[in-house]
């Protein structure tokens, strides 16, 4: 049963389509995680073939990068997001044979739908990690896999340390462990990798800007002193540590393959 949007996830789908339009030209972590977790899927699953003539999910398709990828690589792939403005850009671009509105918690297909089910960086924003593998186990066939890219505990700690000093307030989403996540692969058949990213940004506004640029606008949601003033912004470029590369900025970024059986 499809169920009806949160309060939450309203707010995410409207700051991802506020993001759709100049997403591409900013979101070079995702394009980066995106191309490697498709490597390993390929690699892992058609030892390096492409994926000519298998049904793809492309759940939390965003603006259709992967969706045209994917396609141009021979597959018929359905571009599922919760935001429309981002479908808009997808279905724009000619990204995929199909495209559907809608959260990955509760999908509206059938069970063993879709041959794979690719998620990059997407089920960080799901109320349960281990429900929503579920969902996207159920759509998947027989011989297939879900391949997903995800952040766990530590990503942006060098953000969240900063606020911290001047508030006493993190500011920054909570993710889960990786032994969470690992937890929550156990029941099935799965591959899990997690790598450290380490982003560096020549200014504290390249960086909250290439937060804001992704849609991610809530995870300095929460924050205890209203909209960022200048003041605040000069306080917490004081705060933040610098290095001879500039600002860092680090991802804990988990990689998995869920094999279904």
């Amino acid at each position: 049963m499809v169920l009806p949007l949160s309060d939450e996830k309203q707010k995410i789908a409207s700051a991802f389509g506020r993001a759709a339009k100049r997403y591409d030209s900013i979101a070079h972590y995702q394009q980066n995680s995106g191309h490697q977790l498709l490597n390993l899927l390929t690699s892992t699953l058609f030892n390096n073939r492409d994926l000519r003539a298998k049904k793809v999910m492309d759940a939390g398709c965003g603006t259709g990068f992967f969706s045209q990828v994917m396609s141009e690589c021979g597959a018929e792939v359905m571009a599922l997001d919760l935001s429309s403005g981002m479908l808009e850009v997808a279905r724009s671009k000619g990204a995929a044979a199909d495209y559907t509105c809608a959260d990955m918690e509760s999908l509206p297909f059938e069970d063993e739908a879709f041959d794979i089910v690719f998620s990059n960086l997407a089920l960080q924003w799901c109320g349960s990690l281990r429900e929503t593998l579920s969902e996207l186990y159920r759509v998947t066939k027989s011989g297939g896999a879900v391949a997903f890219t995800t952040l766990a505990q530590g990503s942006l700690s060098e953000l969240s340390l900063a606020w911290a000093s001047l508030d006493g307030q993190s500011h920054v989403n909570n993710f889960l462990s990786y032994q969470e996540i690992l937890e929550c692969c156990k029941a099935w058949r799965h591959q899990l990798i997690l790598q450290p990213d380490k982003l560096y940004y020549p200014d504290l506004t390249s960086l909250l800007n290439s937060l804001k640029g992704i849609g991610a606008t809530h995870l300095t949601a929460g924050r205890k002193g209203g909209l960022m003033t200048r003041q605040r912004l000069d306080q917490l470029s004081c705060a933040y540590p610098t290095s001879d590369s500039g600002l860092a900025l680090t991802y804990q970024t988990v990689f998995g393959i869920i094999y279904r059986d």
